[in-house]
């Protein structure tokens, strides 16, 4: 409760600009074109939903996690259980993303073995968070976020320099050297059907308001005031942040896919070193040399493990804060064995994320952003919203609902060509579409209305009464006991 609104909209910004966002959307705009902008501006619409309907009340009823929000007005322990479970999930597909990141990273850099650098970053996060806790990964958010748009804006203006500071003309030089021609600017081509652009589309909107180490950031903040201005600041920096990388995707087409140095075997058109997600790693050692690509490998280090860092903070606070403290413990455990548990979760999360980054080396890491956020529009985003705005929101319509969403994404993502083909091994897929969000997060809207309005039972009279005591609260800031009386 101690930091300021502007170090945590800085902090936000952090944690929302990850390795997805400076590897791979500057590989997806290199590979793609258009499309890789399309994901850039899908990333970043979740913002105003965040800033509007949620920001200020996540900060006046929450205390720790995005389950004392949703569990605020319902059965305390089936619905920490189910929110702790859910955010648990999307920790450990977005932990995927970064250690996939961080992998190949270190392997270009140092040459090691990718399933050793992997491992390297896993211990690293651990003992980080182990022993620094929410402050220092608040910190290192906040000097990340500023080194991170520092070193993107210095690389982006010593390119734009080679094409005598115009953008008209690094558009059209990007046409001429991209295979796709003129394609490279038209959408459609990452997506070829509507429905997986519109369910990428829905999964990334809603995906940024249920994801856990986001909604944590609320919580460090004295009050609501201070909420909206951390949205603010981390809005502008993200937007802002999010144009340079699609610029910088451009720059690498005419700069990087045009020289035999970044081919291996010296052949364009080829396999890129180091990997599909390195086209801004080779831009910064083109424009600027060893030492600015040096600069930029640290910073997209430290973003890396930032990210992983807040990431297993949230799932060892969900761990330790939702599961053990209330549920196991029923409220009677002390903050230094909560503190316990969340280092030793800290721990399992780090092995668990390892093995992961292992099993999804070959995956490009803002397609696989995509997935997670898909998981957490179908199985945190309907709980949170509804448990903030609807009345007739019962536990068993929560706990049904939510699981519906969190299964049926889930399922959606393995039966999926990413998982059931690339990952599995297996011929074909059996869920035709590659993002999850279209399918099943109106499944979990729909099952928790349902078994909401057909619950007759003595506790949903309870959670509906409870609804009057939540909107004063989280209209006033007051706490639970006096918003009774109020």
């Amino acid at each position: 409760g101690r930091i300021t609104g502007f170090q945590n909209g800085l902090a936000i910004a952090g944690d929302y600009m990850s390795a997805a966002t400076l590897l791979g959307i500057t590989s997806m705009v290199y590979f793609k074109g258009y499309d890789g902008f399309v994901y850039a501006v899908c990333f970043f619409i979740g913002w105003p939903i965040i800033l509007f309907l949620m920001a200020e009340r996540l900060r006046n009823l929450g205390k720790f996690t995005f389950a004392d929000i949703a569990s605020y007005r319902l059965d305390q322990n089936r619905i920490r259980t189910f929110a702790a479970i859910g955010s648990l999930t999307v920790v450990c597909f977005y932990l995927i993303v970064q250690m996939v990141g961080a992998g190949q990273l270190i392997q270009l850099l140092f040459g090691l073995e990718y399933n050793t650098a992997v491992t390297v970053v896993g211990i690293l996060m651990m003992v980080y968070v182990t022993f620094g806790g929410m402050t220092a990964t608040t910190w290192v958010q906040i000097i990340k976020a500023c080194l991170l748009l520092g070193g993107g804006i210095s690389l982006m203006l010593l390119t734009l320099a080679q094409f005598g500071w115009s953008f008209e003309n690094l558009f059209t030089k990007a046409i001429e050297s991209h295979k796709a021609g003129e394609k490279l600017m038209i959408p459609g081509s990452l997506m070829a059907d509507p429905i997986s652009a519109l369910s990428l589309s829905l999964g990334l909107l809603f995906g940024t308001a249920g994801l856990p180490h986001i909604m944590m950031r609320f919580f460090t903040v004295p009050n609501a005031k201070e909420a909206r201005k951390s949205v603010f600041v981390a809005s502008g920096c993200i937007g802002y942040f999010f144009m340079v990388v699609c610029a910088l995707g451009l720059m690498a087409i005419v700069i990087v896919g045009q020289n035999p140095d970044f081919y291996e075997g010296g052949n364009i058109g080829g396999k890129l070193i180091g990997g599909g997600n390195m086209p801004v790693m080779h831009l910064s050692k083109a424009v600027g040399g060893n030492l600015f690509l040096g600069f930029m490998s640290a910073v997209a280090f430290a973003t890396i493990l930032a990210v992983v860092s807040g990431l297993a903070l949230a799932g060892a606070s969900s761990i330790a804060h939702d599961i053990y403290a209330r549920v196991i413990r029923k409220g009677t455990a002390s903050e230094a064995e909560e503190m316990r548990v969340s280092k030793l979760s800290t721990i399992a999360l780090g092995v668990v994320a390892v093995l992961l980054g292992i099993m999804f080396e070959k995956q490009n890491i803002a397609f696989l952003v995509g997935l997670t956020f898909g998981i957490a529009a179908s199985t945190n985003f309907p709980i949170l919203i509804l448990s903030m705005y609807w009345r007739g929101l019962t536990t068993r319509g929560a706990l049904l609902g939510g699981l519906i969403g969190l299964i049926s994404a889930v399922s959606f993502v393995v039966l999926s060509k990413a998982v059931w083909v690339v990952v599995l091994g297996n011929a074909t897929p059996i869920f035709p579409y590659e993002q999850p969000a279209l399918f099943s997060m109106p499944l979990a809207f729909f099952f928790t209305w349902l078994f909401s309005v057909t619950d007759t039972s003595a506790r949903s009279k309870i959670d509906k009464a409870g609804y009057d005591d939540q909107y004063v609260r989280s209209q006033t800031g007051i706490g639970a006991a006096s918003a009774s009386s109020h």
